[in-house]
């Protein structure tokens, strides 16, 4: 039979049944946009024959990396907030009011192109102006599944006392949610199935009760998911109990909105029973480990949620929080922190990092129908991993394998040599073929060179801890 491309002699990490699915000496058929077959090497060869061979011996072969939760349109302002408190306030705020939609398209490619270079194939992609961020994904070929960021308050919110009742305008409400359905109306299903939607309110504090109401209705209307985080912080728990006289969750769960439409992204503030109680209505949950590890110094709660029978998903968050979006260090934060929490070493292995990162997170998010493992009849979004390099070397197949261990514990990204996504070559010997790399870099760096000059008196009148490093000379 005629395929389009066989991947041959790899390790193949099909991520079916409840392990990794390993075949070694494995080869993966590709016709058109599926995966036609997946088996031994010499299986495929004898049944199939393909316009294109690639030889990935001394290789692994995976699915495709899934980032279940990144605000791409933040690229820009990466490593501008670390190591300090008030995060948000005093970090981020200052240079977000400065952002214009045009530098936040080129920060978002700039994000994208990271991701794919470090194996993400799928983002789920969480921001402002989605409807023109969108265009990203389709330029670049990579899978998105995207939400508008929905939300009640001014941009200039930084700008409150901490602690102060935000103010809720439903003029802004109302705009952004028409965003969110131009996406939806727009975007859901169009290339190939490779762009999809949801509805995306910013948090439960950031809203009006009677906005989420209607989110709620419109994700019923349109059969889709509620991307959003909850109990993501004591800002948001403060807000709540001020606003609400309850904690996220209970108010959540109060009002219907614990079932499987909805995505929880963080739950840094959850007590155990929250998270029970999330995982025992069927949401999902996305753990955005280093974000949250770098910007609250917390391990929120996915063991307990996974425990409890939800469905996780991990996330790399923004580059400001986390300062890089790379499935790989979320893969190895996840289990490292996760272990340190339950003073445990054998805690969420390296097996179970992966399977977040691939066919967990493609359950969570609605997409284990399309993508998340190599099978027949899934899209054929995987990657190529030299296992050759000298932090992944040397290779142990007998009797014990060190493959998944190493690809969790110490793959750093750059192994990634080749991406395929919707059975297009996307990236091969680690150059992206669909967009210039280089252009893409220089133009997000013209966009930080000026904003950091529109945005230098707020940033100084916000008296950060990272402008008083800056002071000592300490960065």
């Amino acid at each position: 039979m005629k395929v389009d491309l066989i991947i041959a002699n790899g390790f193949v990490l099909t991520m079916e049944g409840k392990g990794v699915g390993m075949i070694e000496n494995g080869a993966v058929a590709i016709k058109g946009n599926k995966i036609e077959a997946v088996d031994k090497t010499d299986v495929i060869q004898q049944n199939y024959q393909a316009e294109r061979l690639i030889d990935a011996k001394g290789k692994a072969v995976l699915p495709g990396l899934i980032d279940a939760h990144i605000h791409t349109g933040m690229a820009i302002f990466r490593g501008v907030a670390q190591d300090m408190s008030n995060w948000m306030q005093k970090g981020l705020w200052p240079f977000m009011k400065h952002l214009t939609e045009e530098e936040s398209i080129k920060g978002s490619m700039l994000n994208i192109v990271e991701g794919i270079k470090a194996g993400t194939t799928t983002f789920g992609d969480y921001d402002s102006s989605m409807p023109k961020l969108v265009e990203n994904y389709v330029k670049i070929g990579a899978r998105a599944r995207v939400a508008e960021l929905v939300n009640e308050i001014p941009d200039d919110i930084g700008d409150l006392p901490v602690g102060e009742l935000y103010p809720f305008y439903p003029e802004i409400g109302e705009r952004k949610l028409i965003n969110n359905i131009e996406l939806l109306e727009k975007w859901h299903e169009t290339e190939n199935g490779r762009i999809t939607a949801m509805l995306g309110p910013h948090g439960p504090d950031m809203m009006s009760l009677e906005l989420l109401k209607e989110m709620k209705e419109l994700a019923l209307k349109y059969d889709t998911r509620l991307h959003m985080h909850v109990a993501q912080g004591d800002r948001e728990i403060d807000q709540m109990v001020k606003r609400y006289g309850k904690r996220s969750i209970p108010f959540l769960d109060e009002h219907g909105f614990l079932d499987e439409r909805l995505l929880a992204v963080h739950l840094t503030e959850a007590t155990d029973d929250e998270t029970k109680l999330l995982a025992k209505r069927g949401s999902s949950m996305i753990y955005c480990a280093g974000s949250i590890g770098i910007i609250d110094g917390l391990v929120p709660p996915l063991l307990t949620f996974i425990e409890s029978g939800g469905k996780g998903a991990l996330g790399s968050d923004q580059a400001p929080g986390n300062n890089c979006n790379n499935m790989f260090n979320e893969m190895k934060f996840a289990a490292i922190l996760s272990k340190v929490k339950r003073s445990n070493p054998v805690v969420f292995p390296s097996t179970l990092a992966l399977r977040l990162a691939t066919i967990e997170s493609a359950r969570a998010i609605g997409l284990s129908h399309e993508i998340g493992s190599i099978a027949p009849g899934k899209k054929a979004d995987l990657i190529i991993v030299n296992l050759a390099e000298a932090n992944l070397s040397p290779v142990f197949s007998t009797p014990i394998r060190n493959i998944v261990p190493n690809l969790v514990y110490s793959a750093r990204g750059h192994e990634v040599e080749t991406s395929i996504i919707d059975g297009k070559v996307i990236m091969e010997n680690r150059i992206i073929q669909t967009v210039d790399e280089g252009m893409v870099v220089r133009e997000a760096q013209a966009v930080a060179d000026a904003i950091s000059i529109r945005a230098k008196d707020d940033i100084l009148s916000a008296e950060s801890d990272i402008l008083e490093m800056m002071r000592n000379n300490y960065l």
